[in-house]
């Protein structure tokens, strides 16, 4: 909300009222006179964290605020994507806030791992001002992904067999599979019926992970190239998540579809071809193949 040059108490009261902010004019006004702060109001752009008390709105609007902007983090961007979108809004350099990956008290501090925030940097619309530091912009991302995934989520992941992070990790690779919300679940059931019978997962995007500096597309040699992330040569979960994974992803991992749905394929569209058996799959491939050597 604004607050413009010259406004008085009143109209500044009332723009609060009508925001949504303060209930009603009353205490605000009050407080304001009794502690002398009606005359220190200071005009111009202001975000404020519901709920506050009038006395909380008062000290932030006799402060002053710098203005706000939004910047959005979209649902499966990896660590690396974050940092050059904080950078292109003047969040300090990629190189300070990929640096924060692998700071001993940084990850101390939010109970990380050495592998560092990936996973856990939840995907969300932040308002900052220009003033916001690398530390403080991950920090609220990782408090908030701490909020997303609640104690029930826990406990079902446990109940799975599963830590919070192997969800994260199981989400994330959902994440950058699924382009149609509906199919979260059905990609969640293969990649859990492949675990449980210890099968490769064989997902693609786990293997560019692992890559430096890939620039697809991804070919036979990648899929050979041994690094932890590569799916195909090794069985079970990568180390880690390979991305930053939404809700929608966290909950198809926590309750995948019921099915035997061993393989999924792209039909070209953003859907996928789904099946049970290996022949099958080999069909939809093949379907796949034709539709990209008709449409380049």
């Amino acid at each position: 909300m604004s607050v413009e040059p010259g406004s008085n108490l009143k109209a500044t009261a009332k723009i609060l009222v009508d925001a949504g902010v303060l209930e009603s004019v009353e205490p605000f006004s009050g407080w304001a006179r009794i502690t002398g702060q009606d005359r220190s109001i200071k005009s111009g752009e202001y975000v404020f964290i519901l709920p506050m008390t009038p006395l909380g709105v008062l000290s932030e609007l006799s402060k002053g605020q710098f203005p706000y902007f939004a910047i959005t983090i979209p649902e499966g961007k990896t660590f690396r994507d974050i940092a050059l979108t904080l950078e292109t809004q003047g969040i300090g350099s990629k190189e300070q806030i990929l640096a924060l990956g692998t700071n001993e008290a940084f990850l101390s501090r939010w109970n990380l791992s050495e592998l560092g925030p990936e996973g856990y940097l939840y995907p969300d619309t932040y308002f900052v001002t220009q003033q916001s530091s690398p530390d403080s912009f991950l920090g609220r991302m990782l408090d908030r992904s701490g909020h997303v995934f609640t104690v029930a989520m826990e406990l079902q992941a446990k109940k799975m067999g599963f830590t919070k992070h192997e969800i994260l990790t199981i989400a994330s690779l959902i994440e950058k599979e699924a382009a149609v919300a509906n199919e979260r679940p059905l990609i969640a059931s293969v990649f859990l019926n492949r675990l449980h019978l210890n099968m490769p997962l064989q997902c693609d995007p786990t293997v560019v992970y692992g890559i430096a500096d890939f620039d697809g597309p991804i070919t036979r040699a990648h899929l050979r190239t041994a690094t932890p992330y590569n799916t195909y040569l090794f069985t079970g979960l990568p180390p880690g998540p390979i991305a930053n994974p939404g809700l929608d992803s966290i909950t198809a991992s926590l309750n995948p579809a019921k099915t035997d749905y061993l393989y999924f394929v792209a039909r070209g569209d953003g859907t996928h071809v789904f099946s049970s058996r290996l022949a099958d799959h080999n069909r939809a491939v093949r379907q796949y193949r034709k539709f990209r050597a008709r449409n380049g």
